[in-house]
């Protein structure tokens, strides 16, 4: 395994600690709105909830972080697609390349060399 590979699976790893960590976190904080009879405007602006404003603020630094884990992760997928790119051009610069190491199939026995409508591309059917 690459360590690039592994540097994503790190970062997968700690988006997902972070999330359940969220989870969590947002779960308390609507049951405690809910037992006050809190409107939610109120009770998620830190400014007027002082009681709640760290756990708040935790969960908007929680959000912030998943956001930049996952552009690590999507940053990781471009370069990744890039490279597969890269290398299928390098692949397809070289027809001669793949030409000698192609196997030679012969045709098969009174096999119609062409069976498509004239006009239309479409295959004749055989009966």
């Amino acid at each position: 395994m690459k360590t690039d590979d592994r540097e994503l699976i790190v970062v997968m790893k700690r988006y997902f600690a972070v999330k359940a960590e969220l989870a969590t976190l947002t779960a308390e904080l609507e049951a405690e709105r809910k037992a006050a009879g809190a409107q939610i405007g109120v009770f998620y602006d830190p400014r007027q909830n002082a009681e709640h404003a760290a756990d708040l603020q935790r969960s908007q630094r929680l959000k912030g972080e998943m956001m930049s884990l996952m552009q690590r992760a999507e940053a990781w997928g471009r370069a990744a697609l890039a490279d597969d790119k890269c290398d299928r051009s390098e692949v397809e610069a070289e027809p001669e390349e793949r030409e000698r190491t192609a196997i030679d199939v012969p045709p098969l026995i009174d096999a119609p060399k062409d069976r498509t409508v004239p006009d239309t591309g479409l295959l004749q059917p055989s009966f």
